[in-house]
């Protein structure tokens, strides 16, 4: 789903640049060679990875579980889900705030980038926040008995993609002077592949966090 979105968008905007008649654009062979290596490689291997993954034994839960689902109490207003899941996204991007601003001005202002060292830094605390908020959404969750944990975790975190992008938009409106539409559109479409690679990665984090959280204190129950 990752590479299809992505070269879809991808397409798009070089179907714009064809249009243009840019020297820009990437020639028909070259796309020709993405979509064979898409298909010749990346596709067999996810067929690979799924017949290796259904070979592997199931994870057991921790603790016995009933066969017949809880209902779902109501839930306080705070704990709604769309609610809590994009407060769960203002800390993570709040970790990358000051960063992606030099990485934006060093994309599209054509300036050099050099701290990388500080960058790797952030990425560390990108990732100890995205778990860190994401456990603590989660816990208060399962406090309220709502155990419906796994989508919501995942789009905890990964709501701070949407973060991005709204300002990537403040960026463009306030620090870029581009007037060609095919040139905002350009703009807009790689800064939507940048915030939708945010949102798997962060979300990904989240989920795998919340995964070992639970898993974690559920295996601390002693049941007699």
């Amino acid at each position: 789903m990752f590479p299809a979105t992505v070269f879809a968008i991808f397409f798009v905007l070089n179907a714009l640049i064809w249009g243009e008649k840019s020297s820009g654009a990437v020639p028909f062979g070259t796309m020709f060679a993405l979509v064979f290596l898409w298909f010749g490689i990346s596709v067999p291997l996810i067929f690979v990875g799924a017949y290796v993954g259904f070979r592997k034994p199931a994870i057991e839960d921790p603790v016995k579980t009933n066969k017949i689902p809880r209902q779902v109490p109501e839930q306080a207003w705070y704990m709604n889900p769309a609610f809590s899941i994009l407060i769960g996204g203002i800390l993570p991007f709040g970790a990358v705030f000051i960063e992606l601003f030099f990485i934006l001005t060093s994309i599209w202002l054509h300036q050099f980038y050099y701290i990388f060292g500080f960058l790797f830094i952030v990425f560390i605390i990108l990732i100890i926040t995205c778990a860190e908020i994401t456990i603590v959404l989660c816990y208060f969750q399962l406090c309220s008995e709502d155990y419906l944990w796994w989508w919501r975790s995942y789009l905890t975190s990964g709501s701070s993609a949407l973060y991005l992008f709204l300002y990537a938009a403040f960026y463009f409106f306030t620090k870029l002077d581009i007037k060609k539409p095919v040139s905002g559109a350009l703009y807009f479409g790689y800064m939507l592949i940048a915030s939708y690679s945010f949102f798997v990665l962060t979300g990904t984090i989240g989920f795998y966090a919340c995964f070992w959280f639970t898993r974690l204190i559920y295996s601390s129950v002693k049941i007699d």
